[in-house]
């Protein structure tokens, strides 16, 4: 029981991390033309880590 709420906690905080990076876009698209940029991609790429993770160790895929 606790691996499925391990599994959806991680599941939740991916999408939503999704849902921030897909908000984000327009402030990064101009954050980029002021030569910033912000760290979007390393923050979904650790999130989908994450649930990936979770359901390696509760055997779904």
């Amino acid at each position: 029981m606790m691996t499925d709420l391990h599994r959806g906690a991680a599941l939740l905080l991916y999408q939503t991390t999704l849902l921030f990076g897909i908000l984000a876009m327009p402030i990064a698209l101009f954050a980029r033309q002021l030569g910033l940029t912000l760290p979007v991609r390393p923050l979904i790429e650790s999130a989908e880590r994450t649930y990936e993770r979770a359901g390696e160790r509760s055997g779904h895929r």
